[in-house]
This record gives C-alpha cells, structure tokens and sequence, in this order.
C-alpha cells in the first residue's frame, strides 16, 4: 500500500490549494481564505484542522476527518462527496452534505444546520446535535442514533429512515416522507408526519397540534400523545396509545386503541365511520 504524504501545521490560502490532491494526511491544518481546496481529492485523513471558506471538500471520495472544525464561511463544504467519515467535529456552516453517498457522521455538532443533509443516500448518524430548518430533506436510507434536532420541516421527503433514542423539536417533521420508523423518542412540533407514507412511531412520546394527519398507514406502538389535537385527519392508522387522546378528527381507518379520547369527531360526509375502530381500554381498579 502506498504511503500517504503527511501535511503539518500548515496554513494553506487561495482558491483550490490542494485540487485533486489524494494519499494524503492532513494534520493542525488551516484552510483560510480560497474556495475549493480540496474538490476532487481523494483517499484523504483529516485531523485536527480547520475549514475558513466556502467549497471545501466537492467531488471527493474517501475521505476521513477527525477534530476538525468547519467556520461558518465554510458554506456547502461537502457537496458530492462520496464516502466520508466525520467524527468529534464541529460544523459551523449550514448547506452542508448535499447530494452525498455513504456519509458516517459520529459525535458532531451543527450549530447552524440549516438546509444541510440534503439529498444524501447513504447516511449513518450518532450522537449528532443540530439547530436549523430544512434538516435532512429528500435524503434516503439513513440510521439514526442520538439526534437532538432544533428546527423545523425536517426529514422533507425522505425515504428508508430509521431514528433511535433522539429529541426532534421540529414543526412539520417528515412530511412527504415514505418508510420512515422512530423508536424510542420524542418529537414536538405542529403537523407532524403530513402526506407521509408507512410511518412508524415505537415507543415515543409525541406533542403535535394537527399531528399525523394525511398519511397512508401510520403505526403508534405503545406512544403517549401529550397535547396532541385534532389528530389523525384523513389518515389510515393502527394507533396504540398509552393514556389519553386529547381529540380525534376523521380519521380515514383502522384502529385507534387508547384509555380516553377526550374529543372524537368523525363526519360521515367526509369519512365513512365504519372503516375506523375505536378501542377504549378498560381501566383497573386496586
């Protein structure tokens, strides 16, 4: 195997420093000012460094950064980047992984994620904070484990998810998503999940105003619904609920167990009533 040339502790200026660079390792490194500085570069290890402008990683592929932080100039850093590892970092700039394959990002932070994950395929997260709107959309076949999510209309789109043990404040989240299953966590936000498809939601404690409404097959296993009104609108659903339901509009079918629904409106001019089962469960007395 070919030995990687090392860079140390440099500062690197102008547009492309390092165009098309490969077999490299990069320690303690500033990219200042110039756009581009490492597009089309592959078989890369970042360690230690710095991003100060736009552009940094385009058209590369297999690309390994560790402690390393991108400034909020450093806008649309990785944009059709295939198979890169990020770990320990921060990122600053928003727009960032668009349109990326095989993307691993493990303990970072995105202080001003806005618009960034889009059109990503490929995609493994842990242990991941964010702040921003737009996160993640139209991306697909991702694994998600630890996000704590501050922004609205997030997961836009996006198809083949899976979310684990993550805080989503969010309004609009997954619309227009398609397979897309959530275990172990709780999500806040207004009109959660609309115009989605095959939404699964496993353990979790959800807060929505007009949540889960338009979607072909929604499943609830063992969720609470705090606050949650007008739910389930025009939604085929197999819902089962730990306590109560604050109110229930038209939903289009299936079954909906709960201990209590404190509103339920059903209107047979818009839905047809028989195609949904209602299940109170009876409560125990000691």
């Amino acid at each position: 195997m070919k030995e990687k040339q090392k860079i140390n502790a440099e500062i690197l200026v102008g547009e492309r420093a390092l165009f098309g660079a490969h077999d490299l390792v990069i320690t303690d490194t500033i990219f200042a000012d110039g756009e581009s500085p490492l597009k089309e570069s592959h078989d890369i290890e970042l360690y230690g460094s710095m991003f100060k402008w736009k552009y940094p990683l385009w058209y590369s592929k297999n690309i390994s950064v560790r402690d390393c932080t991108w400034f909020e100039m450093a806008r649309a850093g990785v944009w059709y980047t295939d198979n890169i590892t990020v770990e320990n970092s921060a990122i600053e700039a928003p727009k960032n992984f668009r349109r990326c394959h095989n993307v691993a990002l493990t303990d970072v932070s995105f202080p001003n994620a806005a618009e960034t994950l889009w059109s990503c395929d490929g995609i493994t997260m842990k242990n991941i904070t964010a702040k921003g709107d737009y996160f993640a959309m139209n991306s697909e076949n991702m694994n998600i484990d630890g996000l704590t999510l501050y922004g609205n209309y997030s997961f836009d789109g996006v198809r083949n998810v899976e979310i684990r043990n993550s805080h989503l404040l969010s309004k609009d989240a997954f619309w227009n998503s398609d397979s897309v299953t959530v275990y172990d966590s709780f999500i806040s936000g207004e009109y959660l999940g609309w115009n989605a498809k095959n939404l699964t939601l496993i353990n979790c404690t959800v807060e929505s105003l007009q949540g889960m409404c338009y979607i072909d097959n929604l499943v609830m296993k063992n969720c609470k619904l705090l606050n949650t009104t007008l739910a389930f609108e025009y939604s085929t659903v197999d819902a089962d609920i730990v306590g109560r339901v604050d109110s229930v509009l038209n939903p289009s079918g299936g079954t909906i167990t709960a201990d209590e629904i404190g509103e339920l409106t059903v209107m047979p001019d818009r839905v047809d009533p028989e195609k949904t089962k209602i299940i109170f469960r009876e409560k125990v007395t000691v």
